[in-house]
This record gives C-alpha cells, sequence and structure tokens, in this order.
C-alpha cells in the first residue's frame, strides 16, 4: 500500500544528481513500501502528517475536505448548488452564479469544510450573516434561518424557497 504523507509539497533535496534539484520544483513525499499497518498506526502517521481525509462523490468531486482547507472546490459548491437551488435565505432567490457558500459554524472556529456546514447565500445575505444576528443551521437536509430577536421574539425558524425539481 502506498499513502501519501504531508498535505502540500516539500522541497526538494539538495543534491547535484536529483532532478528537481536545480530548478527548485516541489514533490510530496510517499511512504515506502507497506505490507500491513494497523488502523491506530494508519491515523497516527495521518495526523502526524496533516494528512485530511476528503470525501468524494461517484464522479470524484470532493464533498468533504475536512478542516485543512477553508476554500469550497466545485464539486463540493455544486452539491450546496443542487440542495439550496441559490440563495437559500427566506424570500430570496438569487441563482447559484450570484451565491457565495457560507461555513455555519465558521471554519476558524472549527467549522468543517463539508457541505452540512455550508448554506448558499448572495453577497447581500452573506454579509448580512456576519453582522446582524441571524442565525443558520441544517435541519432535515435543508437550511433554516433563525432571526435575531428583534425582529422576531419567538425567533421562528424560517426556511427560503427550495429549489424546483425539473421532471
Amino acid at each position: 500500500m502506498r499513502a501519501a504523507l504531508p498535505e502540500g509539497p516539500t522541497p526538494a533535496p539538495d543534491r547535484p544528481d536529483h532532478p528537481e534539484c536545480a530548478c527548485r520544483r516541489t514533490h510530496a513525499p510517499l511512504l515506502a513500501e507497506i505490507t500491513s499497518l494497523a488502523a491506530p498506526e494508519l491515523r497516527r502517521l495521518a495526523c502526524d502528517a496533516a494528512v485530511i481525509p476528503i470525501v468524494m462523490n461517484g464522479a470524484g468531486q470532493p464533498l468533504d475536505v475536512g478542516r485543512l482547507t477553508r476554500t469550497i472546490p466545485d464539486g463540493l459548491r455544486r452539491a450546496v448548488a443542487a440542495r439550496d437551488g441559490g440563495c437559500a435565505f427566506p424570500g430570496f432567490g438569487s441563482t447559484p452564479s450570484w451565491c457565495e457558500c457560507h461555513h455555519i459554524l465558521p471554519w476558524e472556529h472549527g467549522g468543517p469544510t463539508e457541505r452540512d456546514n455550508l448554506v448558499m447565500l448572495c453577497r447581500v445575505h452573506h454579509r448580512m450573516m456576519h453582522s446582524s444576528g441571524w442565525m443558520v443551521r441544517i435541519r432535515d437536509g435543508l437550511p433554516e434561518f433563525i432571526p435575531p430577536k428583534w425582529i422576531d421574539p419567538e425567533q421562528t425558524p424560517r426556511r427560503g424557497p427550495r429549489p424546483h425539481l425539473i421532471t
């Protein structure tokens, strides 16, 4: 079994006979051939090396890229767009091309870059989520927005427009 170790490149060795030394390109290191490795040892190696598991869909598009990156890959953005159909904020309906993905639990506070922690919002509502007291959560697989008390003292959850299914 071969497994890539650290996420990202490492510098080529300073050896004149190494083909990448002259141009200072980088390469990813690999483990030597291993016949077997216990799960706890593999987890320790992965943790020490900052390896992040990536969950892929059937077409090989990333749906969950863990904590290493805040950036939303195209495949994951398409999955969120398919679920939300554009801006998910109640009473609004911008198309996905005019929207951004918002981390529900902020990435800088430990929120993962995965479909169930992302919601599609237009730029106006994305900024509003960071400054107005609105909250968002995923319930039954769909985004639900909770207004601040100054808008709704009961804080009744609201859902945005649901994507139309074409038959």
